[in-house]
């Protein structure tokens, strides 16, 4: 354990830079994940403990254990009793990039778009109908949130958080964006190509976004869901592991959710200064009550 502690970066290294031996390097690799609490595996034993019918390595990159044991994108796997790598090194990034399959197996991340659970029919039969029942709401959160992301789409990813923001399957993951911008002698040319559009994944088997579908049902343009679709963008690039780009407009949107809350009457005007770029509604009307969105 103590040569591993000190040795490991140079082995992922190896692992990145020697393509001759990167096979026999990875089976000297160890990694924490979601089912071996403090011990570490190795590749080889994560294969034996492969649930049946399980074709791929899963694994999530980040900060820390503590933050992505904590991921809402390991939802949908724990669900299906699927073991989680935790690659939080941040070499680990570049190592991933070099070491696509082991033994046979692909390395698949958990935070990319495309990720296969292996449905049955009748779980796909279901995911097309949910598709289908929340299509609208979909094609509304996208119009609200305009480049802010490519698409939204239903997911199974996700099982008891409203949703997530996922990046392309060859772009950057939020934790690779995270270490590029702390590189000193980044190149900003380079990173505005290689961040990655994000794509939000809702979960229709949640409480707020069922809720959220209903009320759009009745009025697409009722402000406090627009106020809710945002906050849902925001509260998501924090817990999908990205930055926020604006934190004093976010708290502002927390701000009024309080007010309606506590049935604090916004003084007139003042949502109009505060956010400008949500307000499309005609001047003097009043938010709805935090009753209708419970």
């Amino acid at each position: 354990k103590k040569f591993y502690e000190q040795f490991s970066k140079n082995l992922k290294l190896g692992i990145h830079e020697d393509t001759a031996n990167r096979n026999k390097v990875a089976d000297l690799l160890r990694f924490n994940t979601s089912k071996s609490g403090d011990d570490q595996i190795s590749l080889k034993e994560y294969i034996a403990r492969m649930k049946e019918g399980q074709s791929s390595i899963y694994y999530i990159t980040g900060e820390s254990k503590a933050a992505v044991a904590s991921s809402p994108f390991l939802e949908g796997l724990k669900q299906r009793g699927y073991e989680v790598l935790y690659l939080v090194d941040p070499i680990d990034e570049y190592m991933v990039q070099q070491m696509k399959e082991y033994d046979g197996k692909k390395l698949v991340s958990c935070t990319k778009e495309g990720l296969d659970l292996g449905d049955t029919e009748e779980e796909k039969k279901q995911k097309e109908e949910e598709t289908a029942r929340f299509e609208p709401l979909c094609k509304l959160m996208k119009d609200v949130l305009g480049d802010k992301v490519e698409k939204v789409v239903v997911s199974h990813r996700i099982s008891e958080s409203p949703c997530v923001l996922v990046t392309s399957e060859h772009g950057w993951t939020a934790n690779m964006e995270r270490i590029m911008k702390a590189q000193a002698l980044r190149d900003n040319s380079m990173t505005s190509y290689m961040v990655s559009k994000k794509t939000m994944e809702i979960n229709p088997t949640n409480e707020i976004v069922k809720e959220l579908r209903n009320k759009a049902d009745v009025d697409q343009s009722d402000k406090t869901v627009k106020d809710l679709i945002w906050l849902m963008f925001e509260t998501s690039l924090l817990t999908s592991g990205f930055n926020l780009e604006d934190s004093s407009q976010f708290a502002t949107r927390i701000h009024r959710m309080i007010k309606i809350g506590l049935s604090i009457d916004e003084v007139e005007g003042e949502a109009d200064d505060d956010l400008p770029a949500l307000v499309d509604t005609p001047a003097g009307e009043t938010n709805t009550k935090m009753e209708e969105v419970d």
